[in-house]
């Protein structure tokens, strides 16, 4: 009679066992997908800033025939930036930054430009523009929002592998830890504002 006792204790502890181990893998597995729906969502919203770009650089074109060099410069970055594709299965620390580099010259060239407008009064005056650097603005905006989303999904997820006891099944299953943004080199340096 012992023995049917222990036997069912062992399969009742092996079958809590299993069905902790699928809810823990199922776990992995939902949090893996949320990793890759938010990055989705950062590359639509970069997608988003490089779509509105060709329309801005034409508006700007025009009013500033003279400031080839500014409005090459966006035009080529949009190009590399464009470019680089990231799997969402390999999201290391290597080709996060260098997405996070090529996004970055982006920016940069487009706060060239929106400076080098600064001296154009007739241009901020047209409506075109006006709507284009408000769509930009709120791009800018949204593309903060994502990596945000993104980091958290990131962190969600690498939470739990370290995790006991999902970290068993995540070594078992292979789930490796992901990598988010990070600051920019330069970031924790408030910028100069000179008129």
């Amino acid at each position: 009679m012992k023995k049917p006792v222990i036997f069912g204790i062992i399969g009742v502890v092996i079958l809590i066992t299993l069905i902790g181990g699928c809810n823990s893998y199922n776990g992995l597995v939902a949090s893996d997908v949320e990793v890759q729906n938010k990055w989705s969502q950062v590359e639509t919203q970069y997608q988003r800033r490089s779509d509105l770009i060709p329309n801005l650089v034409s508006t700007v074109k025009g009013a500033a025939k003279f400031e080839q060099g500014t409005l090459t410069a966006v035009v080529e970055a949009r190009a590399k930036a464009s470019q680089i594709k990231v799997d969402p299965s390999q999201l290391t620390p290597e080709n996060i930054a260098k997405y996070q580099q090529a996004q970055g010259q982006v920016g940069q060239a487009l706060s060239r430009l929106m400076v080098l407008t600064e001296n154009y009064p007739e241009l901020k005056a047209t409506q075109q523009f006006s709507d284009l650097s408000v769509a930009l603005e709120g791009t800018e905006n949204r593309i903060a929002t994502s990596r945000k989303d993104f980091n958290d999904a990131v962190k969600g997820y690498n939470t739990s592998i370290r995790s006991f006891p999902s970290n068993i099944w995540a070594k078992m299953f292979g789930f490796k830890e992901k990598s988010g943004f990070v600051a920019e080199v330069g970031a924790e340096k408030a910028p100069t504002v000179a008129f």
